[in-house]
């Protein structure tokens, strides 16, 4: 019986110890790479994509970035019920100043995101484009858009949505997870 407590509180430790390291391994990672993700310089671009999500501002961030004269076109993803208000009520409306496009993904992830602005940029010729979406999502999104749209000269870009994120720890360590999960599978998987 001695021995069945010594391993039990060998593994115990052995496992308590690994959670601790696995912790603060994922905190300072995805601190530092999707915690400090850093926006590229604003400049022209043929169309703003804005990815579903929440609605935290970004939609009418990707229409102000386009109206300060960075693209002429905003390409929004609506991945959201048919009943969404937010999305109904911009994309039922009429810009003179800017071209709005929504559009549900096919699938609704970042991979169908960038699939469907694949097929926008093909048709309308695009050479470059801005994704909005998180912060720390950024990495991800570059990684999957570059994956789709660079072996056709296009351009990407991204910038994060001006807000704060007012979380609690465990849920970073859920969203930094999430975020290095999509990376591998990009990676790996869901090649374009």
């Amino acid at each position: 019986m001695n021995f069945f407590w010594r391993t039990a509180r060998r593994t115990a430790v052995f496992l308590t110890a690994f959670a601790t390291v696995f912790v603060v391994l994922n905190s300072c990672a995805g601190f530092i790479i999707f915690g400090n993700a850093a926006d590229n310089p604003a400049s022209h671009v043929d169309a703003v994509v804005v990815l579903g999500g929440e609605h935290d501002g970004r939609e009418g961030y990707g229409l102000e970035l386009a109206r300060q004269g960075l693209a002429s076109t905003v390409v929004l993803s609506d991945p959201y019920a048919s009943a969404d208000e937010v999305m109904n009520r911009i994309c039922r409306r009429r810009d003179d100043s800017v071209e709005v496009i929504c559009f549900s993904p096919d699938p609704a992830t970042t991979r169908g995101e960038a699939l469907m602005t694949r097929r926008l940029a093909l048709e309308r010729h695009w050479k470059s484009i801005l994704v909005v979406s998180w912060q720390y999502h950024l990495p991800r999104a570059r990684l999957v858009f570059r994956q789709c749209l660079s072996n056709m000269g296009i351009a990407v870009s991204a910038r994060a949505v001006p807000r704060s994120y007012a979380v609690p720890e465990w849920y970073w360590q859920y969203i930094y997870l999430y975020q290095f999960a999509g990376i591998a599978k990009a990676m790996t998987v869901d090649r374009c």
